[in-house]
């Protein structure tokens, strides 16, 4: 691959940025080879994940370099997460435009070098290629859970509580921020929600801890209800939700509290890469701890209960069911995120 401004061809781009990041693990032959070699471990699953991110889709095509690198890294742990698993190699395969520039892939390649140290991780292989169109990346994640103990979209119980980490809605509000669709806010707030938008926190550290106490469990990616649907199908139930319990950041009830309309957004927004899981109501005290122990909010909503497969009901403050109109993002079905 040829880039602009001096930058090195592909195997220069490997050597240059990319094989830093495999040092350290003795299987990913420095990069140099067409594979990767990782050892069988005794007792652990390997879990493997894989997102796709595209310029004008999931980011936005002037983001900053280091952070779509960083973005890319932790859309994938988060959903290692999910799954209770501890995350250990990642695969990159870039499809860079022909016209990018030195500066720009120096910074991509420091991005992924500082969540690579953040989460201890190591870079094994992967592939890059030049393309006349928008700019592609797609991470592989491998991670490992206990054998058999891994978390699924299928393990919730009627009577569970579900619950969320963090807070809900600061992705598609932070778009809506970058966009200049949010007036009113403070400044602060505003580069708040972006930031949370360009840079989520996956619950790394929440995840494994769950394996013991959560039955169903998944990340909040493509939005709140949706995603909730998902898990409530693969489980053969449905859930029962209240808006006023779903935990919002400071700025994003600022937002709400000017424009009660953007409730919309946060129940069917993405990009928050917080997890949705759900626990008997046993387990509330425990987790209560958990919170504590790890510093992240972990907040009750509502409950897993029969009724039509997959089906999400959101009841407002007055007892009353808020109509979802849009059931949250989808690559084939109309709609946008980060381009229109």
């Amino acid at each position: 691959m040829s880039v602009t401004g001096g930058a090195p061809d592909e195997f220069g781009l490997i050597a240059e940025l990319f094989a830093p990041l495999a040092a350290g693990f003795p299987g990913a032959l420095g990069l140099a080879d067409d594979a990767a070699f990782i050892a069988a471990e005794p007792g652990f699953d390997t879990v493997a994940t894989m997102d796709s991110m595209v310029a004008g889709v999931h980011f936005l095509p002037d983001d900053p370099p280091d952070l779509i690198a960083r973005k890319l890294i932790r859309v994938n742990l988060s959903d290692l997460a999910a799954k209770g698993a501890e995350p250990r190699f990642l695969m990159l395969s870039a499809a860079f435009p022909r016209d990018v520039g030195q500066d720009w892939l120096r910074a991509f390649g420091a991005g992924l070098a500082e969540d690579v140290r953040t989460f201890g991780i190591h870079l094994i292989g992967g592939d890059t290629v030049s393309t006349p169109g928008p700019l592609t990346l797609t991470l592989t994640a491998l991670g490992r859970v206990k054998a058999g103990r891994g978390l699924k979209r299928s393990g919730a119980k009627a009577g569970d509580t579900v619950w969320v980490s963090g807070s809900i809605g600061d992705g598609a509000l932070g778009l809506k921020a970058i966009r200049g669709l949010l007036t009113g806010i403070s400044a602060a707030y505003g580069e708040f929600l972006s930031g949370r938008y360009r840079l989520p926190h996956p619950r790394v550290s929440l995840g494994p801890r769950l394996l013991d106490l959560a039955h169903g469990a998944m990340d909040v990616s493509d939005g709140l209800v949706q995603d909730l649907g998902h898990l409530c199908r693969a489980s053969g139930l449905a859930a029962r939700i209240e808006a006023a319990r779903i935990p919002l950041s400071p700025a994003a009830a600022a937002a709400l509290e000017l424009d009660q309309s953007l409730l919309a957004s946060v129940l069917t927004g993405g990009d928050d890469y917080e997890l949705l899981f759900t626990a008997s109501a046993e387990a509330a005290e425990t987790l209560a701890d958990l919170s504590s122990q790890l510093g992240v909010a972990l907040t009750g909503i509502g409950r897993v209960e029969p009724g039509d497969t997959g089906k999400v009901t959101v009841i407002g403050a007055d007892g009353r069911e808020i109509p979802v109109v849009q059931g949250g993002w989808r690559h084939f079905g109309g709609g946008s995120q980060s381009g229109e």
